[in-house]
């Protein structure tokens, strides 16, 4: 696969009926179905036999679990192929009706003195097991036998491999379908389905790659069109956007001004994290307000930071920003990380300028007390909110019972806003009103305070240029999303997953580590 292809096919991110309409174009154009399973199923084996070898596995014996469908049809084409090579095999199928090709592809197992059962138990001394019941487009809640099956296979704790999505999880949503298989391993078929990018469907999913089957652009984009809908940041998609190289006649006025706007005298922390997160993003020009009390704090952490001290309340809480700032001389402004609810008057400042503005934090939990879509609709410059599940529900309720579709929730606030939506979660999701876009990349280890503080730094510090020089703001957002990930990922290599605080996190925001990473 050129390097060309391989980024736009792991570009797309296709529904359960995008991924049939596209299915029904090729086999219209004249790819047979029979062709088609054989060559998806070989790849699936040639996939499965380097993995045993990269992972020094032993095995000897392979159960594999196949449905009635074609995704059943796939595991008994790598069932036959396994067997050839020695293997002994023993499938499971309980299913007494099967589509046409998978049932003579049951007859041709069983003439080969495959052993087909419709006993769970004979499969429990496999070294492993293939999980073939059921594919995309599964709508129905597992129940009966089967939901037994999974429930018992689940228990058995060996390696499985899931061919496309593991049995029982919706490939829109992910959402557990009554019961799922858990697998070690998936491999989603064609192109990337909507369920593996969903928060609910990780813990099911385990290792996850992509089985390209050479599907031609062109039908991929007929359905889809030209610019799709839902879309993966990729590595090549967010470097690209990052504002590499720099005009050798740079200077600092020419490469972004932030104010940040943060902190109080009980949440010293999150403006210190925050401002590293910006001075990593190689901002040109830095300017923080807080509160009076902690300039000294801030001035030590970040000496090349232009300090603005803040009136404040007596418990050291911003009271409202000094009267000889002019918000306009600003490219772009970041808002929240440990304000404290109280520091109304300043969101309202940011709220009412002109300005590119990023609201995380405490700024959300003021806005949530306003009108918030009414708000945020009003602003003419491009606004980005970052909230992470508890806020979303506080600034939009009315989409709380949407939250088991992350995705769709995201956007359809993104389309009552008129803003960039930015969801947290193990899945970063970032949604304007006509297109999303979702990170791959995460680790648990950025499940730490602070680590957003750090990612609303970072942000601001890219979107600054970004404004100046007039480019894609959701681009802008997207990189930054792709970096801090990034960053966390190889932190977390480095020291283990409870070794990333979110200040060790700062630390490893060097691009150029990351980018050879």
């Amino acid at each position: 696969m050129s390097e060309d292809r391989q980024e736009q096919i792991h570009h797309f991110v296709v529904t359960a009926e995008q991924m049939q309409a596209i299915e029904e174009r090729i086999f219209k154009a004249g790819m047979p179905v029979a062709a088609l399973m054989e060559k998806v199923a070989g790849k699936i084996t040639q996939r499965i036999l380097q993995i045993w070898q990269e992972q020094a596995m032993t095995v000897q014996s392979v159960g594999v679990l196949a449905g009635p469908g074609h995704n059943g049809g796939d595991a008994l084409v790598v069932a036959r192929e396994l067997w050839f090579k020695g293997y002994k095999i023993k499938i499971y199928c309980p299913f007494s009706r099967r589509k046409d090709l998978t049932g003579t592809h049951a007859q041709y197992a069983g003439s080969l003195r495959i052993p087909i059962v419709d006993d769970l138990r004979l499969l429990k001394d496999c070294d492993v097991l293939i999980d073939g019941l059921f594919g995309f487009g599964l709508e129905r809640e597992i129940a009966g036998s089967v939901a037994t099956a999974i429930s018992e296979i689940n228990q058995w704790n060996k390696p499985i491999f899931s061919i496309d999505l593991p049995s029982g999880l919706h490939t829109n949503t992910g959402k557990v379908l009554g019961i799922a298989v858990r697998a070690t391993h998936t491999f989603c078929l064609g192109l990337w389905k909507l369920a593996f990018l969903q928060d609910q469907a990780l813990e099911y999913l385990g290792t996850t790659e992509l089985i390209d089957f050479d599907i031609p652009l062109l039908d991929i984009k007929a359905v889809l069109g030209q610019s799709a809908t839902i879309s993966r940041i990729s590595d090549q998609s967010a470097i690209s956007h990052l504002p590499l190289p720099r005009h050798p006649l740079a200077h600092k006025y020419k490469t972004g001004h932030l104010l940040l706007i943060a902190g109080s005298r009980r949440y010293t922390g999150a403006v210190i994290l925050a401002g590293l997160g910006a001075r990593a993003s190689g901002v040109g020009m830095l300017s923080i307000a807080v509160p009076k009390s902690i300039k000294p704090l801030l001035s030590m952490q970040l000496p090349e930071a232009l300090i603005l001290s803040c009136p404040e309340y007596d418990d050291g809480i911003i009271r409202e920003l000094p009267q000889e700032v002019d918000l306009s001389q600003f490219d772009a402004i970041a808002c929240g990380p440990g304000l404290t609810p109280e520091a109304i008057t300043v969101v309202q400042a940011v709220l009412n300028s002109d300005r590119p503005l990023v609201l995380d934090a405490d700024a959300l939990n003021i806005l949530a007390q306003m009108k918030p879509i009414l708000t945020l609709s009003q602003r003419h410059a491009p606004t980005v909110i970052t909230p992470h599940p508890g806020e979303f529900k506080r600034l939009f309720p009315q989409l709380a019972p949407d939250l088991d579709d992350r995705i769709l929730a995201t956007q359809k606030a993104a389309q009552l806003s008129g803003i960039v939506v930015v969801l947290k979660g193990a899945r970063v999701c970032v949604a304007t009103a006509n297109s999303i876009a979702i990170n791959p990349y995460s680790t648990p280890a950025l499940a730490r305070g602070g680590s957003g503080d750090v990612l609303t730094g970072l942000m601001g510090g890219l979107l600054a240029p970004a404004a100046l020089e007039q480019r894609s703001i959701v681009a802008t957002v997207q990189s930054a999303i792709w970096w801090h990930a990034q960053a966390g990922i190889k932190a977390a290599r480095d020291r283990t997953e409870l070794g990333v605080d979110a200040f060790t996190l700062t630390q490893y925001l060097n691009l150029k580590d990351l980018m050879a990473f």
